[in-house]
């Protein structure tokens, strides 16, 4: 697997599953979650999602870094149970600091989906 350059000191050790009323005050937010048109260099798309700022409140502390303010790096399967939804591949690389309801994302851009 790529490594695409992401500070995994700012990563949670392992994901950190949401429990079921976890996961059940977050519903309420999902159809709220914007997703950005694709952009891309010679090596990356990227895209940006945001989440309603109500949302941060309803997310657990543990996805959050005290030092920064903003959301760690979230593990796909962290952001999935967000209620973010998107395509294969995409990995969590920053968090728009002034913004922090707004996380970017990239993957390669000549990324293929594994065959099963």
């Amino acid at each position: 697997m790529a490594s695409f350059d992401i500070d995994t000191t700012r990563r949670n050790k392992e994901p950190r599953p949401l429990s079921r009323a976890e996961k059940e005050r977050l519903d309420e937010f999902v159809d709220a979650i914007h997703y950005s048109s694709r952009y891309s260099d010679d090596t990356y798309e990227y895209r940006h999602v945001q989440l309603p700022k109500q949302m941060l409140k309803a997310i657990p502390k543990e996805y959050f870094d005290g030092s920064r303010g903003t959301l760690k790096l979230l593990w796909e399967e962290e952001w999935r149970a967000l209620g973010i939804t998107q395509s294969l591949g995409w990995e969590h690389y920053e968090v728009h600091e002034p913004e922090p309801h707004i996380l970017l994302f990239k993957r390669p851009i000549d990324f293929q989906p594994p065959m099963h």
